[in-house]
């Protein structure tokens, strides 16, 4: 139907043949353009695609692409160790390049909060970062405000390695990353093309129509993804290993956009209006919505392999899991047979015991698996901890479940990680912990100094953030009740492109937040808040007691529905 030239996972050239062939294209165009392909094709040996019928039928499966590439994974891929990414940038130097430090943002499924990584790059161009890693790690840091052609420094580490990389001018004025060791330098190619195997999930990024149009669209895109990545692989020698790292990655994209795709179909099926103070829904097209709730409208996910311990290498893997987990027939079957009738579930050894049964189940419904495969795992070993607070403050439940829950983690690797977390979150005996003695702290001991004697609550939110400015609007009259109360104070901390804030946050503020604590902060500076109380997604809230402690999280106030109760509840437990 159309061809198209992809240079680094962009499409510079897309001729439609029908259109041509009815004459809406001029003839002469059409041969400079076809010109224009051939000596950029020539030029940087990029690829060309044929996207008809024929390419799309011959499709290798996902089972033909790992038989061609045969590789083992190693017996040690599930490791806890540190990882440290160093090296130097060549001719750096701070105005030039527009920044002075990188960031990743990264997500570890076995941590119930997730963060980001600053790396901070000195003047002679050298950086270094240490991090805790439970499993290989494929990511980037990435530059904000980068006046330079270069923006990331991507990489891939196993635990306990150390990865040294020199960043240099190449060709065109544009700058290279040079792995002079370890796993990066084996599957440097990878690193170094993986963007021509971007974009190939596009269609489903901002698709609109049915679930079986959907269906059809993800059916479409996984055959391309899967000539895609063969046609990449062969044009860039990329090794077995490479492949395989690749197929991962584009399993754990394919899932994640898939489910953001029915999710954001499912949101245009509801109407939501407020009638005297209470919030009605009503479902728009409930056939459509039966579909919503069936596990049959989901099946172009069961191509995913969710027992493949590469999945866990993607940046993507954590999004995967967390919305297979979150899956709306998955939740919908969650609380069968255990709500009470007004909807809320008693906390007790039969209800949770109950929900993990359901759990189980449906995860392998959902998968169209007969056991319980590394995915489904993550989700089990999620739950818990998710729930274990409520566990080990209700009596002796924490005694009998944990047990239950750890015997359907049939994985030594992940089995073990519950036990870890167990025992470390049983070793926080203290209710508030000082901060650290760090720069990055002192924003919050100045809160701490402008407001002597009351609790900080910070909402870290963010004008890119749909759920921040959702809570921030619902909870304008419960926080005009709070802002009457002499012991506490609300603070509003979000992060801006610069440290003045765009138009749309002020006129946002000015709105919304007018009577309110803000605080505007680059995005870096607000990246290096998440380091230090370790989270990455938002609405984020942490609680700072008046003599400066962070209040554990199980303790911590998260929102404004029940303030007066939880704060009364945080200072009984403080005495």
């Amino acid at each position: 139907n159309a061809i198209g030239c992809h240079i680094w996972g962009k499409t510079y050239v897309y001729i439609n043949i029908e259109e041509a062939k009815q004459g809406n294209m001029n003839k002469k165009n059409i041969i400079k353009i076809i010109l224009a392909v051939a000596a950029v094709i020539i030029v940087t040996k990029g690829v060309l695609f044929v996207y008809d019928k024929i390419e799309v039928m011959n499709a290798p499966t996902m089972q033909e692409i790992v038989e061609a590439n045969p590789w083992t994974v190693p017996a040690d891929w599930f490791k806890t160790d540190t990882i440290t990414i160093k090296g130097r940038i060549e001719d750096y130097d701070a105005e030039e390049f527009g920044f002075t430090s990188m960031a990743c943002y990264y997500d570890d499924v076995f941590e119930k909060d997730n963060t980001v990584l600053v790396l901070d790059i000195a003047d002679d161009g050298t950086f270094c970062k240490k991090f805790l890693a439970s499993y290989p790690v494929c990511n980037s840091f990435i530059a904000d405000g980068s006046k330079v052609f270069f923006n990331a420094i991507p990489f891939f580490a196993r635990p306990g390695e150390t990865i040294d990389i020199s960043v240099r001018k190449a060709s065109f004025g544009r700058y290279e990353c040079v792995y002079n060791n370890g796993s990066s330098r084996d599957v440097e190619r990878w690193l170094r093309t993986s963007r021509k195997l971007e974009g190939v999930m596009k269609p489903l990024w901002k698709f609109e129509g049915t679930f079986d149009e959907a269906n059809e669209v993800a059916d479409e895109v996984w055959r391309r993804a899967m000539v895609r990545l063969q046609h990449v692989s062969r044009s860039e020698d990329y090794t077995p290993m490479e492949v395989q790292l690749a197929l991962a990655d584009f399993q754990a994209n394919f899932g994640m956009d898939y489910i953001g795709c029915i999710e954001r179909i499912a949101g245009g099926l509801t109407k939501s209006e407020e009638r005297d103070s209470v919030w009605y829904t009503e479902i728009l097209d409930s056939a459509e919505w039966k579909k919503y709730l069936d596990y049959e409208t989901y099946a172009p996910m069961r191509r995913i392999d969710y027992d493949n311990p590469l999945l866990f290498a993607s940046s993507s893997y954590f999004f995967l899991q967390n919305r297979v987990q979150y899956a709306k027939p998955v939740r919908e079957d969650l609380y069968k047979g255990i709500l009470s009738e007004g909807g809320g579930m008693e906390v007790n050894f039969e209800n949770y015991s109950k929900k993990l049964t359901n759990n189980l189940a449906a995860l392998r419904k959902f998968m169209g698996a007969d056991r319980e495969n590394l995915t489904a795992q993550m989700c089990v070993y999620k739950e818990m901890a998710q729930e274990f607070d409520t566990w080990r403050n209700t009596d002796d439940l924490l005694d009998s479940l944990f047990p239950l829950y750890l015997d359907a983690l049939k994985n030594p690797y992940i089995r073990q990680k519950a036990e870890q977390f167990r025992n470390r979150r049983l070793a926080q005996t203290d209710l508030a912990t000082p901060l650290p003695d760090v720069p990055d702290a002192e924003l919050i001991r100045n809160l701490n100094a402008k407001f002597p004697g009351r609790f900080l609550i910070i909402d870290f939110w963010g004008m890119t953030c749909g759920p921040c400015r959702a809570a921030i609007q619902a909870s304008k009259e419960l926080r005009a009740r709070v802002a009457k109360r002499d012991d506490v104070k609300l603070i509003f901390i979000a992060g801006e492109r610069t440290a003045e804030g765009s138009e749309a946050y002020h006129n946002y503020v000015n709105e919304w937040l007018a009577d309110e604590v803000t605080v505007c902060l680059t995005n870096r500076d607000f990246d290096r808040l998440r380091e230090l109380f370790q989270f990455n997604s938002i609405p984020h809230y942490e609680t700072i007691t008046p003599d400066g402690r962070r209040v554990r999280e199980d303790l911590s106030i998260h929102g404004y529905d029940d303030f007066d109760y939880e704060l009364q509840r945080l200072k009984e437990k403080l005495k």
